[in-house]
């Protein structure tokens, strides 16, 4: 190539064509990741979904996160105090806890308070039904928007790999034996496939334990 031809082609740089497919290529890659982002944003954690990881304070000011307990089937519980199904639901999680830890087995609640008032609210709550498993305090409410809870009570049930196995929206009979059901078996036999956990397959059918 001569020079003058050289001269030309640099003063033209690059065509307008690749200047444009540049541009076109980075605000689809753009567009896909927000819309990515948004997807993840308001996706429900359903059976099947693995577990955010999450650090609270418990009681006494100590934090705990739920990655503290991999290996463990978790049980998480949004309550609140001012709840009058909570308080119907929360001597049958003593009940079940108690036995559980009777017999040593990897099982552990995480009760996630969502009360905006101190600890020592949650506290008394805590006293009047005389309760022995972990309460952490969501205070800001923080955790409960990372759930995407629709209100309290509101549980799920993590297994030891982190998936979400069951996730039950109002109060539940945690003591009835139909109602720890999938507890059970995740302690007897294992996690599962998180797909088994989307088709519900643990359970003959979603039909609720009340009280």
């Amino acid at each position: 190539m001569d020079d003058e031809n050289k001269t030309d082609v640099d003063e033209k740089g690059l065509p307008n064509w690749v200047l444009f497919a540049v541009v076109a290529v980075l605000t689809v890659i753009i567009v896909v990741s927000v819309v990515i982002g948004q997807r993840e944003k308001f996706s429900l954690i359903v059976p099947g979904s693995k577990a955010p990881d999450f650090t609270l304070p418990d009681l006494k000011g100590r934090t705990k996160s739920l990655s503290d307990y991999k290996g463990k089937v978790v049980f998480i519980n949004f309550w609140a105090t001012w709840c009058k199904p909570c308080r119907e639901e929360m001597p049958s999680m003593e009940v079940l806890y108690r036995d559980l830890k009777s017999k040593k087995v990897p099982f552990e609640i995480l009760a996630v308070s969502i009360d905006s008032e101190g600890p020592e609210v949650v506290e008394k709550f805590r006293k009047e039904f005389n309760l022995s498993f972990p309460i952490l305090h969501d205070r800001k409410g923080r955790i409960k928007e990372l759930y995407k809870t629709t209100g309290v009570p509101e549980s799920f049930i993590v297994d030891q790999n982190g998936f979400v196995a069951q996730k039950i929206i109002g109060a539940y009979n945690w003591a009835a034996p139909s109602g720890r059901k999938i507890i059970d078996v995740l302690l007897k036999d294992g996690a599962k496939d998180p797909e088994v956990y989307r088709k519900r397959e643990l359970l003959k059918s979603d039909q609720r334990v009340d009280f």
